[in-house]
């Protein structure tokens, strides 16, 4: 058994370095844009003795005629057989991976997500549950409020980009411009005008006379900063009640004489309790919502 395992693994040992020497002598065979030469590697492989005084080397050869057989390994550097439309197919699947490279920046960035991300965590951090819920259930009910708000805007995309050009009725060019349009629209919607001058101001560009004039380039980090600010905003009003609770109790402890006890550990219980009698999770989903009608 043992010269049996030893046998297969320097078979397979010199596959290897054989698929390795080929490999190379492809790529070192002629200049870019030249046929390369085929090399025999898929019979050599078949044909490696276990015996090692056998050199790979010997196993590989190139060809001397082109009649060889048409399934060797074979590699080719240079423009696509197809000219400058098959390059430029390729340059746009390039583009299209790095697109679902960064698409949860995009995601985060030209959406609500930031908004109801935030809002959330100042509920949670209200109401001093610690990981209650979990951050894995608040990205995900964050993630579907986005789905659910952004829909008509997304249709909309869908409906007049994105169908088209699948229909080939219009170009790429066209299809991004009709793309960039309601996005736009949301986004100029949901941003302050006090954002956007700052941004115009740092960014150096001619002083926009309409909203076509503004690059979405200073669209977009005008965007962030105002969900920012909104949601800053909402976690304030949301944090007030569960404050007033936190010194009430502290108030009744403290004139207790219970100086030793932690008034958040007492406090937890009744904001529980208050955010359940008022629905708390429907006032602030429903208010979220609304506030991007």
């Amino acid at each position: 058994m043992n010269r049996l395992a030893q046998s297969i693994s320097r078979r397979w040992v010199r596959r290897a370095v054989a698929f390795g020497l080929a490999l190379a002598a492809i790529a070192a065979g002629g200049p870019a844009g030249a046929q390369s030469p085929s090399l025999p590697v898929g019979d050599a492989f078949d044909s490696v003795p276990a015996d090692p005084s056998v050199s790979p080397l010997s196993l590989v050869s190139a060809p001397s005629s082109p009649s060889e057989d048409s399934s060797n390994l074979t590699l080719n550097i240079g423009m696509p057989e197809n000219g400058p439309k098959g390059l430029a197919m390729g340059l746009q699947l390039i583009a299209l991976l790095t697109v679902l490279t960064i698409a949860p920046a995009i995601l985060m960035m030209l959406t609500s997500f930031t908004r109801i991300a935030v809002v959330l965590g100042f509920v949670r951090r209200a109401l001093a549950t610690q990981e209650v819920p979990p951050t894995q259930v608040l990205l995900g009910l964050a993630l579907f409020l986005t789905f659910f708000v952004m829909a008509p805007t997304w249709d909309r995309v869908y409906n007049d980009a994105l169908k088209p050009y699948f229909d080939e009725e219009i170009t790429l060019e066209e299809t991004y411009k009709r793309a960039e349009t309601p996005i736009r629209t949301f986004l100029f919607h949901h941003t302050r005008l006090s954002d956007l001058a700052l941004f115009v101001r740092m960014s150096g560009v001619d002083q926009p006379e309409t909203k076509d004039d503004i690059p979405t380039f200073v669209l977009i980090p005008s965007f962030l900063i105002s969900e920012l600010q909104t949601a800053f905003l909402i976690g304030f009003i949301i944090y007030i009640p569960f404050l007033v609770i936190d010194m009430v109790i502290s108030s009744i402890l403290l004139s207790m004489g219970m100086m030793m006890l932690p008034p958040v550990i007492v406090s937890l219980p009744f904001k529980i309790i208050l955010f359940v009698l008022v629905d708390g999770w429907s006032l602030v989903i429903g208010s979220l919502v609304r506030s991007f009608g």
